[in-house]
């Protein structure tokens, strides 16, 4: 079994698949973190460039269509986003780097937000930096992960958009990630890559979640 798939086995993945079928309901909206629900809930965060698809993998780990509503303008989300699943994890949607049609001033307001979300959310198990698979690792993703090294916040890099690779080449971008993550103290050593479109990875990304939270799938 490659990276990509990860260790789970049939029964996990259909424990996942049925968790997420349970109710996903969008729970609110923080702009500061005074405004941060509370931390009684285990949480995973996904965070990545602006236009890198985070609602749509957020839609596609739930099996929605329009829970994470998607923006045409590149860095639109200024704010934490949180969808609680089953009552008994949150998925966050934290605000997109790069891109921002802002000022310089406002994207830096609430780029903050979501490190200083990073640096104090003690039931934050893991977070998700999404990464286009075309494009691979860029410099602006460089210093998320240093951000995420210094919070030392666990992290999976997740590569979107795969079906627009070819097999061969979905599999080296995979290889390629792990070798420029592997001295990082806080990136987790597994590259799942997936398509929000076609379904691909989002069994394994369901799965990984679960486990990350230590959470049982509901009947």
């Amino acid at each position: 079994m490659s990276e990509a798939e990860g260790p789970f086995d049939t029964e996990a993945l259909e424990a996942a698949r049925v968790f997420f079928a349970h109710p996903v309901t969008f729970l609110m909206g923080a702009v500061a973190i005074a405004g941060l629900p509370p931390d009684d809930l285990p949480e995973v965060a996904f965070a990545g460039r602006s236009n890198v698809g985070k609602s749509s993998l957020i839609n596609a780990v739930t099996g929605r269509k329009d829970l994470a509503r998607a923006s045409t303008a590149p860095g639109r989300t200024r704010e934490i986003n949180f969808f609680l699943a089953d009552d008994k994890l949150r998925l966050v949607d934290l605000p997109g780097y790069g891109f921002a049609k802002v000022s310089r001033g406002e994207a830096r307001k609430f780029q903050n937000l979501g490190r200083s979300y990073l640096r104090g959310r003690p039931n934050l198990k893991r977070a998700y930096l999404l990464i286009d698979s075309r494009h691979g690792l860029k410099d602006v993703d460089r210093e998320a992960m240093d951000a995420f090294d210094v919070a030392a916040v666990s992290y999976q890099i997740v590569l979107t958009k795969a079906d627009k690779l070819k097999r061969g080449e979905a599999e080296a971008v995979v290889a390629d990630t792990l070798k420029k993550i592997s001295k990082r103290p806080a990136a987790f050593p597994r590259v799942l890559a997936t398509s929000a479109e076609k379904g691909t990875g989002i069994p394994e990304l369901r799965a990984e979640i679960l486990a990350a939270c230590a959470v049982a799938a509901a009947d």
